[in-house]
């Protein structure tokens, strides 16, 4: 078990606190703490904000992620996605939402926006060599088997 610490940020006590939707569901999912209806125009993008901050072990990252049925239905979804959260931040989480759908759509307070979810990092330490193992598939890279 990691354990998360949270705090809701001032004017934003109504704003429900991460939450799963299911017993199994992996990510939590995640509310604007909008003022006020935020509209994205089709192909316009905006930080919307959360309204709570976290501190969390070394080990874990949370990772942004968009909401399927956003995706699905309106054409809303998170941009650098998965959005990383390192253990260091302290600051608002905030989700860069984009709309790339056909219609304007509005984002309303309290409205499920992303979900979060919370992976372990690896300790990785570098080992510089002179050369690498071959493999068969060597350095092809993008589109190199085929459509």
């Amino acid at each position: 078990m990691h354990y998360v610490q949270i705090n809701r940020l001032p004017g934003n006590e109504d704003v429900k606190l991460p939450v799963k939707m299911s017993e199994l569901a992996a990510g939590f999912d995640l509310h604007a703490a909008v003022a006020e209806p935020v509209v994205l125009n089709p192909g316009e993008r905006k930080l919307i904000p959360t309204g709570f901050a976290i501190a969390m072990p070394a080990e874990l990252e949370a990772q942004i992620r968009p909401r399927s049925g956003l995706a699905f239905k309106h054409g809303i979804t998170c941009l650098n996605s998965p959005g990383t959260i390192d253990a260091d931040y302290r600051g608002e989480v905030k989700v860069l939402l984009v709309n790339l759908g056909q219609e304007p759509f509005a984002i309303e307070r309290h409205e499920r926006i992303a979900q979060m979810v919370f992976k372990t990092v690896p300790a990785v330490e570098f080992i510089e060599v002179e050369e690498l193992s071959d493999t068969v598939r060597g350095a092809g890279g993008f589109g190199h088997t085929g459509k």
